[in-house]
């Protein structure tokens, strides 16, 4: 367990919007911070951080909370996990009673292959730099290469050792479980057949955007054409290839600092720039580019140039990435290195300077690269010319932005010597089939979701909010210590006053009005309970609770976009200065709630004497009518402290 204390000084140091940009691009807008969700695909910011209120929420899928929250969601942690992650970000230090080697391995999966991975890591460089093996073979690859000794270890590279179980001896030795090593892909295992997977080879660990290591590269050194060059561990539940780039976390501080990226092919293309000072590199580490990849780069910046080498596979690797990068809505170029370089061979011998100069000089605007590749293929061919045409303007109509897609297409027109209204024509149909095509795959997906679900067991879901309760949790919150009501007192010389928070409970208390969804009364009973606790802060108390349903909840309520229920609204309700009439809008509020919850204990009372006639139950039927005639007479007593309006 984390103590209190420690929790408190991790909440306090942990700046929200210093928290959530390292992982998204936020720019300022007025007194909040805006950026791209890194929770669901969008295109349009709707992400939205508040370092005055300590929040953030997005409009677009949902999601809100705290700093902790944050970490919680976005690196797939549990409470204390992310705290811990934040204290290690400001440097606190978190005592704990010292586990087992048992409870080392821990219960959660995947945070146990965590654990594997970055002891692996370890393991890897620690043999690279202290081994006689490490040193003969591993680092004079590297130091033949060029490569700072600084290099090396910012990204972490070292060597696994040649032979068939080393490593996995070594990590069952210091009580990793083989079922660990096997899922992340370090161990192989058949039957009673083990062996280590990257055996003699060159490490490179991946790391997600916070750092921890995910996965591994690995290049064999022996000459031996069976034997892949390089391997990457395999998919698990940590690693996903298709949504990691390579220096990422090395890269995206400098990426939105400049607000550019540079995309290479392979490990050592990146760590050669990073030695010439061009830090705001990623590689797609030798996969196709995805969508995915892709979006991971543009929550740091929108605007990206492709690497790739001079030969003729890595302009096809180049061509492959542009519609994909174009239908993100990124700005694209692309720089074709000399024939027979690539990033890595470039960077040590052109050096920094010589390298940002060439790149200043030689990147190229999509459309003139593609154009005149293919163009030099189709000069006296009017078939192959008309495919060339084709072939860039479908790229065009991948642009979502119409502005720069019309831009686009002037250009075209100029460098094919085409006019602009065929271009357009072609675009509109490449358009059309392109949304026929969008549209056929999500039936498709909608249909295969559909019985996928008919499949599942009907889940049974919690009580929804009712409105009025969604009004009075923001009030009780919001104005929890604000004076409503000057009390007479004995003494003149001192006046009592009653708060909102202290009517708000009691008025609920006093008619035993308990609440059917959890959320509601799991806050109006901590709000009860801490009614003395003079240092009671509501909003800090919920916004950083430990259930992140409290917590989200608490982010939606203190929102700028919190949308007051429509009755509320026909009821009068002026938000700008709410705060002036308190003693107005408190009780209406309490009021509405009362009204609302007696308008459905008569419904309920109403089905009750239905079964009860059904059931010839008379009795029941003139118990439940005098209770229903009182409730009657509360609801008459209501509707005339609002003005005559019956809630429906």
């Amino acid at each position: 367990m984390i103590d209190h204390a420690t929790i408190e000084r991790i909440l306090d140091a942990a700046e929200i919007s210093d928290v959530v940009s390292d992982f998204v691009t936020l720019r300022k807008r007025g007194v909040n911070m805006l950026g791209l969700c890194p929770f669901h695909n969008e295109k349009t910011p709707s992400f939205t951080v508040s370092p005055a209120k300590g929040i953030f929420k997005c409009f677009g899928c949902g999601k809100g909370g705290n700093s902790v929250n944050f970490i919680m969601e976005h690196e797939n942690l549990s409470y204390p996990e992310a705290l811990k992650w934040l204290a290690k970000k400001y440097n606190i230090e978190v005592v704990e009673h010292e586990d087992s080697e048992e409870q080392k391995q821990l219960n959660d999966e995947r945070e146990s292959l965590m654990i594997v991975s970055g002891y692996a890591q370890k393991y890897f460089t620690r043999f690279l730099w202290e081994e006689n093996e490490g040193r003969s073979v591993g680092l004079s690859y590297f130091r033949e290469r060029g490569f700072r000794e600084d290099i090396l270890k910012k990204f972490e590279v070292g060597y696994a050792p040649d032979g068939k179980t080393p490593f996995t001896d070594a990590a069952q030795k210091e009580g990793y479980k083989i079922e660990f090593l096997e899922k992340t892909g370090l161990t192989i295992k058949r039957d009673d057949w083990i062996r280590d997977r990257f055996a003699g080879r060159v490490m490179f660990p991946i790391h997600n955007l916070a750092g921890r290591v995910t996965a591994f590269g690995g290049r064999i050194l022996k000459e031996d054409k069976k034997i892949a060059k390089y391997l990457n561990s395999p998919e698990s539940e940590i690693y996903h290839k298709s949504k990691v780039v390579y220096g990422i976390f090395q890269a995206k501080r400098e990426m939105s600092k400049v607000d550019k990226c540079y995309l290479v092919e392979g490990y050592t293309d990146v760590m050669s720039m990073h030695q010439v000072g061009i830090e705001n590199v990623v590689a797609s580490s030798g996969t196709a580019l995805t969508s995915d990849q892709i979006r991971l780069i543009k929550r740091f910046t929108p605007n990206i140039t492709i690497i790739y080498d001079g030969d003729a596979a890595g302009i096809k690797a180049s061509m492959r990435g542009i519609d994909l990068v174009l239908e993100e809505g990124m700005n694209v170029k692309v720089l074709p290195l000399p024939e027979g370089e690539d990033p890595d061979s470039f960077a040590r011998k052109k050096g920094a300077s010589g390298y940002l100069e060439y790149i200043q000089e030689n990147e190229t605007d999509f459309i003139q690269f593609k154009t005149r590749l293919l163009l030099k293929n189709s000069e006296n061919d009017p078939v192959a010319k008309a495919r060339l045409i084709s072939d860039v303007i479908r790229s065009v109509s991948v642009i979502p932005d119409t502005i720069t897609r019309s831009v686009y297409i002037k250009e075209c027109s100029k460098l094919l010597g085409v006019n602009e209204e065929i271009l357009y024509s072609e675009v509109q149909k490449q358009k059309r089939k392109h949304n026929d095509d969008f549209r056929k795959n999500q039936v498709r997906e909608q249909t295969r979701k559909a019985a996928k679900q008919l499949a599942k067991p009907k889940e049974i879901k919690a009580p929804r909010f009712l409105e009025e309760e969604l009004v009075f949790l923001r009030f009780l919150l919001k104005y929890y210590n604000f004076p409503v009501f000057e009390l007479d007192s004995e003494d003149e010389n001192s006046n009592e006053v009653l708060t909102a928070a202290e009517y708000m409970i009691e008025e609920l208390e006093k008619d035993d009005l308990v609440s059917e969804n959890e959320l509601f009364q799991t806050i109006f009973n901590e709000v009860s309970e801490n009614l003395e606790n003079k240092d009671f802060d509501p909003w800090k108390h919920f916004i950083y609770h430990s259930n992140s349903e409290v917590s989200a909840l608490a982010t939606d309520l203190l929102s700028e976009k919190f949308v007051e229920s429509k009755i509320w609204k026909r009821g009068g309700g002026f938000t700008e200065q709410e705060e002036d009439i308190l003693e107005l809008l408190v009780p209406k509020i309490v009021n509405e709630l009362k009204a609302r919850k007696i308008k459905i204990m008569l419904r309920e009372i109403e089905d009750e004497i239905n079964d009860s006639y059904k059931n010839d139950n008379f009795d029941n039927v003139i118990d439940l009518q005098s209770k229903y005639m009182n409730l009657k007479r509360v609801e008459k007593y209501l509707a005339e402290k609002l003005g005559s309006r019956t809630i429906n």
